[in-house]
């Protein structure tokens, strides 16, 4: 038996045909372009969203239902009408006591789901509703056309830390039937030294300074609280925009930091006849974020400055002003490649590849190329342990190895990796192999550097090779943290192409020496910025471990950027410091091929 609820509803039904036609007819064209926002969450429910405005008793609010999908019409509209009353309330009490009789006809809801000029049947399932076409919902004669998983903002969030003459940008930006690049950013700022952050909506409080995804502020917007607004897209569609606003105002930077002076070399980007190339250690947030990191390993630095909110708005603006055409980065934290690394350079034109280390820790090595100068034709990730005992050109490596368990065992839990990409130009479809890695750090570690570095060498050379059987014009680009200093044998091996089987370098741990091994390599390789004193400086060690090297007899060092002086390094004792965002500093060379 049908209920008599039902029966209602099919008397409503009736008299609400009959006048659907007028009920189209009086909606203006400002209440035809409103709609409801229907997002599907999962397999049974459905969210829908609109903006129902009563300007008769001042309701102006969204509304938002949760619904499963086998629900029918009836249930749908009886609950839009049960959270409509509940929001009038209030007003419907106030306009009782001046007149019961008007204020029961003022406050009475009709809703209707529609599709076009047609009233929709009670035992319509939300199921059907989604795949008919011209779906509206009528709610006292406003029409709000039914928008099927629109473009949506799901979190927007700005950072903590934002200091003047710095790029800001979200935190947190998630976003659902769309992409974050296809999103539009706008910025605002508030008057200085407004004590409490304007509300969102108030307009008069706040005015533009900027879109795009990130915004570069400066010494004028000290004081000002930030805002900026998301409004997600897609191809075909436009969502409703979500703003986030600073959590604190704008505040004084550190001052000119020592990459603002290298920035003088960099002003233009290099022309079509070469490329930049950047290779900088960023020093992981995992290597700084605890107490032994700041009362041991480094003391001098305030902890803030060792803050990866602090440090990654310096490292942003440090690579940005470089306008180079590579960038190899190593201690890259997962995290910080995802939310600011990838969206930022996204946004300037580049592509980006992660290769995390193996074993359980978060951070690896980024490749960035500017898009405008290269196209990426394939990338591979190595965990060079993994590669030693299975590949046929580590072979004499692996025999070596194998005569020491030692060594053996010492070598293979070591979790180091090698990136490597293909690059080709746009220009004149040269090719360049590109390495990347971050060698083993201890210090009686050279044997097994070494062997890591001719690991890498050869996965690259072969790659090379390749290119070069394809009848590719293709040459080498080695990049990294060596933990190696110029008198080492990774060096040696890098710029005289051999190692003798007594090297001194084999036994750096003489219960690990490796017995019997002799290295060649076929390319000759150079440094591009040479030998500084240093690109490493912490109050325990200070020397050169980062390099870049390039195969000689196919490019030629056009510019290299001058890293800081002695004096600036120890302004604030080490590094890291509050003007120097890692304990390394970046190397910057402008290559040309021959």
């Amino acid at each position: 038996m049908l209920s008599r609820s039902y029966w209602a509803f099919r008397f409503i039904y009736r008299r609400a045909s009959s006048v659907a036609n007028s009920l189209l007819n009086k909606v203006n064209t400002k209440n035809s372009t409103m709609k409801a926002y229907c997002r599907t969450k999962n397999d049974d429910r459905v969210e829908i969203q609109f903006q129902y405005v009563n300007s008769t008793i001042g309701l102006n609010r969204w509304f938002n239902f949760n619904r499963s999908l086998d629900d029918n019409v009836q249930q749908i509209t009886e609950r839009i009408v049960t959270n409509i009353d509940k929001a009038c309330l209030k007003y419907k009490k106030k306009k009782l006591k001046k007149s019961p009789t008007d204020a029961m006809d003022e406050f009475k809801l009709e809703v209707q789901l529609m599709k076009g000029c047609e009233i929709l049947g009670p035992e319509v399932s939300c199921r059907n509703l989604l795949i008919m076409p011209n779906v509206v919902i009528a709610v006292n004669g406003q029409l709000f056309h039914l928008d099927i998983d629109p473009p949506t903002v799901k979190t927007i969030k700005l950072p903590t830390s934002i200091m003047a003459g710095y790029p800001i940008y979200p935190s947190k930006l998630e976003v659902e039937y769309c992409k974050r690049r296809q999103c539009e950013l706008i910025w605002y700022k508030s008057h200085a030294h407004v004590k409490v952050a304007p509300s969102e909506d108030s307009s008069e409080s706040w005015y533009q300074v900027g879109t795009g995804f990130f915004y570069t502020t400066s010494n004028s917007d000290i004081g000002s609280w930030l805002k900026v607004k998301c409004i997600p897209k897609n191809s075909s569609k436009e969502g409703l925009p979500e703003c986030a606003i600073s959590s604190q105002v704008m505040e004084a930077g550190p001052g000119e930091c020592p990459f603002e002076i290298r920035h003088s070399f960099t002003k233009e980007s290099m022309g079509n006849k070469g490329f930049r190339v950047v290779t900088y250690n960023i020093l992981a947030d995992l290597y700084t974020d605890s107490d032994y990191a700041r009362t041991v390993l480094h003391p001098f630095c305030p902890p803030y400055a060792l803050a990866i909110d602090y440090r990654k708005q310096l490292i942003l603006k440090e690579l940005i002003g470089y306008k180079a055409d590579i960038i190899c980065l190593q201690e890259v934290d997962g995290k910080v490649f995802y939310a600011d690394l990838l969206p930022i350079f996204s946004s300037l034109g580049f592509k980006a590849e992660f290769s995390k280390k193996g074993g359980q820790v978060s951070e690896g090595m980024t490749c960035l190329f500017n898009t405008s100068k290269f196209r990426l034709i394939e990338s591979f990730s190595h965990i060079l342990a993994e590669e030693l005992p299975k590949n046929p050109l580590l072979n004499d490596l692996w025999e070596a190895v194998q005569k020491n368990e030692d060594l053996s065992k010492r070598i293979l839990e070591r979790t180091t990796s090698c990136q490597l990409l293909v690059l080709e130009s746009v220009f004149n479809r040269k090719r360049i192999v590109v390495a990347n890695t971050h060698l083993y750090f201890h210090p009686n570690a050279d044997h097994i550097r070494l062997l890591q570095s001719c690991i890498g060498l050869r996965l690259a050379q072969n790659l090379r090779n390749l290119q070069l059987a394809l009848g590719k014009d293709a040459s080498l680009l080695f990049c990294g943290d060596f933990n190696s200093t110029p008198g080492s044998g990774v060096f040696e091996m890098m710029t005289l192409q051999h190692i003798d089987h007594d090297n001194e370098a084999w036994s750096s741990k003489p219960e690990e020496a490796v017995r019997d091994l002799s290295l060649h390599n076929p390319v000759a390789m150079e440094s591009a910025c040479g030998t500084p004193p240093f690109t490493n400086y912490t109050s325990g060690f200070s020397g050169c471990l980062d390099y870049i090297f390039f195969e000689k007899s196919k490019l030629v060092v056009e510019q290299v950027v001058p890293l800081p002086s002695l004096e600036e390094v120890t302004r604030h004792c080490a590094l890291p410091s509050i003007v120097f965002p890692s304990d390394h500093i970046a190397l910057i060379a402008d290559l040309k091929w021959m």
